[in-house]
């Protein structure tokens, strides 16, 4: 299947980041942390074990060509997948890089790979995520701190930091609330990316989920440090023009001295909606088209090096 052109409607998605292809899941059948298990408790109300976990899992595989075409219904030209590695904090990891890679190898002109990397693992791991970007063709790096056990600050971050900005890629890391019961969502704090901003200044990082709750302060970052990024991603587009759901700055901001700091992604399989129904949401928000333009496409694409022809 050939990928669709980009025009007007079209949307990178900046963080999906979990595209269910065969070899995925069934990785991530068997490679769930506990912590994320967590999440499931939390809102369906119920324990999940990892087998239960897993059984439900192995019937989420879909075929590259429905992979694609959910994709291409959504408008979606370019899809942000991403390896989740943290296996020396939680004793999984969650989604291989050889997963990502094997997607991303397959349809080169659709799916941007980033890699997970082991920071605790040291050496080994710097190591290894130079042969992702080197040799492989990722185009960036994800870290979760919530999972990790450590704020952003940690120095043990700080030489993939470095190793970022050597390689010339962008870094993409979870600021926001986490639902896991037993790391706190301070780890997830946007002041802790204020910091890093200050030592790592080439460093672009991309706030994943925008620092929610901590919208405010995360907008506040991203105008006060110019390589700094909000994505969007694991939210649902639907509220956050609602009163009282906490996303009045985003809005605010967003429109005026944040416009190209702004990048939409879905977090679709996470948050269980198709992206058909995220992209909508988002389309339908009052926002100036030349804005909405931004969020969806030109930002992202302007981080990630994407010619206006889509390549």
């Amino acid at each position: 299947m050939s990928a669709p052109t980009q025009n007007a409607q079209s949307v990178i998605d900046m963080w999906a980041p979990i595209v269910p292809s065969h070899e995925t899941i069934e990785h991530l059948a068997s490679n769930v942390p506990d912590e994320l298990l967590q999440y499931l408790t939390v809102f369906t109300k119920a324990s999940v074990t990892p087998e239960q976990y897993a059984a439900y899992a192995m019937g989420l595989a879909r075929d590259d060509a429905e992979l694609l075409a959910d994709l291409d219904g959504a408008g979606i030209r370019w899809s942000l997948i991403t390896g989740f590695d943290e296996l020396s904090t939680c004793g999984k990891t969650m989604v291989a890089n050889e997963t990502v890679a094997a997607l991303a190898e397959r349809h080169p002109d659709r799916f941007i790979p980033f890699a997970g990397a082991d920071i605790m693992a040291g050496n080994r791991a710097l190591a290894q995520l130079e042969h992702w970007v080197s040799d492989r063709g990722f185009r960036g790096l994800s870290l979760r701190p919530f999972v990790i056990g450590c704020p952003a600050n940690d120095r043990a971050y700080y030489p993939f930091y470095a190793k970022c900005v050597e390689l010339g890629i962008p870094l993409s890391i979870h600021t926001s609330h986490n639902w896991t019961r037993t790391r706190p969502s301070d780890l997830g704090h946007p002041r802790y990316i204020d910091e890093v901003a200050c030592h790592f200044p080439e460093l672009v990082l991309i706030m994943s989920h925008a620092g929610y709750p901590w919208v405010l302060e995360a907008c506040l970052i991203a105008w006060k440090q110019p390589n700094v990024y909000l994505e969007l991603a694991a939210h649902r587009p639907r509220y956050f023009a609602v009163p009282g759901t906490g996303w009045e700055p985003l809005m605010r901001y967003g429109q005026t001295t944040l416009a190209d700091k702004v990048v939409y992604g879905t977090g679709a399989f996470l948050i269980n909606r198709p992206y058909s129904e995220l992209v909508e949401e988002l389309r339908s928000l009052p926002l100036a088209p030349e804005i909405a333009g931004k969020w969806m496409w030109s930002n992202a694409a302007g981080l990630l090096g994407i010619g206006q022809d889509g390549g």
